[in-house]
């Protein structure tokens, strides 16, 4: 498109590059040029993008010549390095690791929720975790409807949020289990068929780091530094879509069908919500799907100004490529 934007998608190989490439097909994001970029190991691949097939070019200081947006999703190691040469160049960074989300100087953005934060950026957008994107979906309407005071939130994410590793991982140990060979643990802690791995790696307090991003990162999202979170993250065997159960408080008392109502008009968000007849998230209904879809909703029967919920979401899209593409759809309108 001779008006379109010239996009570098870093990371192109991976599982969030390869959906990112879908997702802007998908929402015909107008793209003039596109240049896929990935680490040594992956030059000379190829993907595609519209039809056509896209040789895979070497990520390095020279990537962004030329470039309007640069989508990351190659490591937070790769963005602290290529990210400012990105920016230098003239590109406006959206990156979808850990390196500058709790940075002060940068924005970090679920369109849905915080749009307008992203054109106060100075380069960089940052995405926030997937876990956190799906949690923050439905918690944002109970906060303007009540305020939240305090949260709990347990995590059950699937193997794909650890990238092709995890797929690969699970896969492989199904299929040795099927064939009554010996399991073996390369990737994971521990054997992740048929079983739950509540752990990650730990930090201060005997946390995971994967927990204190989902403090801090809804805490900055949501602007509420001072919010009440309890967080446990479980890697579960389930290929795409990370699951949340939630408990939520908020100061005035928000009805369950108040609740339910404002899932159902919040946009991004699915209401999934009839156990009579059977039907709730589930992993297998999500994935693939852009929508955050919320059921179980249920009053506490412990605190009186609580509601428990079950939010499910597909990471791949939701929590990582499609939050990114809407941020970049964000900023080209904005023009």
């Amino acid at each position: 498109m001779a008006n379109g934007q010239r996009i570098a998608v870093a990371g192109a190989t991976g599982a969030v590059g390869q959906t990112t490439l879908k997702i802007l097909e998908q929402r015909k994001f107008p793209v003039r040029e596109l240049r896929a970029l990935a680490s040594a190991r992956s030059a000379g691949k190829t993907v595609t993008f519209a039809g056509e097939s896209i040789k895979v070019e070497v990520l390095d200081a020279n990537s962004f010549k030329g470039i309007d947006i640069a989508l990351f999703s190659a490591g937070s190691d790769q963005s602290r390095e290529f990210a400012p040469i990105a920016v230098k160049a003239g590109a406006v960074v959206i990156d979808k690791s850990s390196a500058f989300r709790m940075d002060p100087e940068v924005p970090l953005v679920v369109p849905e929720i915080n749009g307008a934060a992203a054109r106060n950026h100075k380069g960089i957008v940052a995405c926030p975790n997937c876990t956190t994107i799906v949690t923050v979906m439905p918690l944002k309407p109970l906060h303007d409807l009540g305020r939240l005071r305090r949260v709990v939130a347990t995590s059950f994410q699937a193997v794909s949020g650890a990238g092709v590793n995890g797929i690969a991982e699970l896969r492989e140990q199904t299929m040795a289990w099927s064939k009554g060979e010996a399991i073996k643990s390369k990737f994971f802690a521990h054997q992740i068929a048929f079983n739950l791995i509540p752990a990650g790696k730990f930090v201060e307090g005997g946390y995971t780091d994967e927990e204190i991003k989902l403090v801090n990162e809804i805490r900055k999202i949501l602007d509420q530094p001072e919010l009440l979170i309890s967080p446990t993250t479980v890697r579960v065997p389930v290929f795409t879509t990370h699951s949340i159960s939630v408990n939520a408080e908020t100061e005035t008392k928000i009805a369950e069908a108040d609740a339910r109502e404002a899932f159902a008009h919040f946009p991004g968000l699915r209401l999934l919500d009839d156990p009579a007849q059977n039907r709730y998230p589930m992993p297998i209904l999500v994935e693939g799907q852009d929508d955050c879809f919320v059921g179980r909703v249920r009053e506490d029967l412990s605190r009186p100004n609580a509601l428990n919920f079950w939010v499910v979401g597909d990471q791949l899209r939701k929590g990582a490529a499609l939050n990114g593409v809407q941020i970049a759809e964000l900023l080209i309108s904005s023009h």
